[in-house]
């Protein structure tokens, strides 16, 4: 078995339980055409405000969000307490900029933390180190006023100390004022050099006193998983691959470590309603398969709409997914990346329970009637079916096909109809 870099942040329940849901939700779902829309097309302050002016999500049940989660096999959530734009879903001391000051006129983060908790979930925050609305954060590259005609003059007024105060001020209310708090997920660091133009002028460790705000994270809630976007070598507990997945499990400095892939439903993170390339089911459950095969977790992510609900096409997937999690949840939780001598079949993905020594064939196309598992001959004592527990016989051909001698092949019979299932399971006991 890997063996992962060692995490301060207490890793032990996210690498079994490896499914969660990400929600983006803010005012940005009124425009709902993406959450960086205020950044994108340059929106003033006093032209974006007609959108807190308006919020009033009178349809938001967290009772409802949280059921949609735990009914598709996730684990654990992280939500958006503040996004770019500065809006903040809680009852902040330091801010006027925050829902109960919206039409809604209440918290909607403690309800929803209590919903979630009530089904079993444990509780993310994400937090943006980035503040578009904060009148002391100096206008950058990045920033919706980074082509303001005055922009040098109206950075001479801002103080990014002063700025830093309030974003630690506010991390210091949300894991003191809502209980044990298990991921913190912070987004993002764009520091000069790297791959982006000398002239750029962005952010990093310096403009977040990031070991500062580290230090601080880190004795408030020792037990915190802490994500990689702080700009910072150390630290952190896992890393973000974003909007991809990775071929392999996923190494810093050749060792490997935790890993949680970020993923949407479609090519927003806040709610869009004219975006189409939403992922099916079957893309979502292998995308899931895939992440647990390489070692890593998911974080599947939704919009909610403007009136506090999950669209019609959230809800559908998180439905399949569920579905599917019925019967095959044990070939996700507790699993983990087979060991080296088991090598997964063309258009397969393996999954390993060290605990069981059970080892999962995800068969993503369904072959003609044997799948040929070489190598696994004389390694397994019993195969079945996972969605129905029924058997799946098991042979090792006294005559191998020509030019396969040698290769210790392990044949499945299979039914000649692919299972009524989203992605078929193999269980196999290995002796």
């Amino acid at each position: 078995m890997l063996q992962t870099r060692p995490t301060q942040g207490d890793t032990s329940w996210f690498v079994r339980d490896r499914f969660g849901l990400f929600i983006h939700w803010g005012i940005y779902a009124l425009p709902a055409r993406h959450e960086w829309i205020k950044q994108r097309e340059q929106i003033p302050d006093e032209v974006y405000d007609v959108y807190f002016r308006h919020f009033d999500p009178d349809l938001y049940d967290p009772n409802a969000w949280a059921q949609a989660a735990a009914d598709a096999g996730m684990k654990y959530f992280v939500v958006t307490t503040k996004h770019h734009d500065g809006f903040c879903l809680w009852d902040s001391a330091l801010t006027d900029y925050k829902a109960p000051n919206t039409p809604y006129g209440k918290d909607v983060l403690r309800p929803m933390v209590d919903a979630f908790r009530a089904r079993g979930l444990r509780v993310g925050f994400y937090h943006s180190l980035i503040d578009w609305h904060h009148p002391e954060f100096v206008i950058d590259d990045l920033h919706s006023m980074r082509n303001h005609p005055d922009r040098a003059k109206l950075n001479e007024k801002r103080d990014q100390s002063k700025y830093v105060a309030y974003l630690h001020g506010q991390v210091r209310e949300l894991l003191t004022q809502f209980g044990q708090i298990d991921i913190m997920w912070f987004d993002f660091s764009y520091p000069a050099g790297g791959n982006r133009p000398e002239t750029w002028v962005g952010k990093g460790r310096d403009d977040w006193q990031s070991e500062k705000l580290l230090k601080m994270v880190r004795e408030l809630q020792p037990h915190i998983i802490l994500n990689d976007r702080l700009d910072l070598p150390e630290g952190w507990d896992m890393k973000t691959p974003e909007q991809y997945q990775p071929r392999e499990w996923l190494r810093v400095e050749g060792q490997p470590v935790v890993w949680e892939a970020c993923q949407t439903f479609s090519g927003s993170w806040g709610y869009h309603r004219d975006e189409a390339s939403w992922k099916s089911v079957d893309q979502l459950v292998q995308m899931l398969v895939d992440t647990v095969s390489k070692g890593g977790n998911l974080l599947l992510n939704v919009g909610p709409t403007g009136r506090g609900e999950f669209d019609e096409r959230a809800l559908s997937r998180l439905a399949g997914i569920g579905e599917w999690m019925k019967r095959h949840s044990r070939s996700i939780y507790g699993c983990t990346q087979a060991p080296d001598e088991f090598k997964a079949p063309q258009d397969c993905r393996l999954t390993y329970n060290p605990e069981k020594k059970r080892l999962y064939v995800h068969v993503f196309a369904w072959p003609f009637k044997h799948l040929h598992l070489d190598g696994f001959a004389g390694k397994v004592e019993y195969a079945q079916l996972l969605n129905d527990a029924s058997e799946v016989k098991m042979t090792v051909p006294p005559h191998q096909t020509p030019g396969a001698e040698g290769r210790n092949t392990l044949t499945l019979e299979l039914p000649v109809q692919k299972p009524n299932v989203t992605v078929p399971v193999i269980e196999l006991f290995l002796k």
